[in-house]
């Protein structure tokens, strides 16, 4: 799947929904069921770690260098201030069967399951 419409843009918001995650980019919209981990220049952060919100949110306002969505193996957004955000695809690092979905529209209609 490509996502490469990220690449270039701000992030909007960081919208935390019960048990997923979105991440908004304008139009473009990226929803995660599994919580990716936050590579920092210094150390990693993780679901349920002390600053892990933080650190997401600390993302709103910076721009997508690079985006990269490799089926059954890993989500990666790298950001132009060095923050990484990592998502294994890997089948035995999943709860379900959906790791989240991507639309370019923001619309749940057009939406694709990855």
């Amino acid at each position: 799947m490509d996502i490469s419409a990220i690449e270039s843009a701000e992030l909007k918001s960081v919208e935390f929904v019960e048990d997923f995650l979105q991440l908004r980019f304008g139009a473009p919209l990226l929803r995660l069921y599994a919580w990716p981990h936050v590579l920092l220049p210094d150390f990693s952060v993780a679901y349920g770690e002390p600053e892990y919100r933080n650190a997401l949110c600390s993302l709103i306002g910076e721009t997508v260098e690079k985006a990269m969505l490799e089926e059954d193996d890993a989500l990666t957004l790298e950001f132009a201030n060095g923050i990484v955000l990592g998502l294994s695809l890997r089948e035995e690092d999943l709860d379900g069967p959906e790791s989240g979905s991507y639309s370019e529209t923001g619309d749940e209609s057009d939406a694709q399951e990855f």
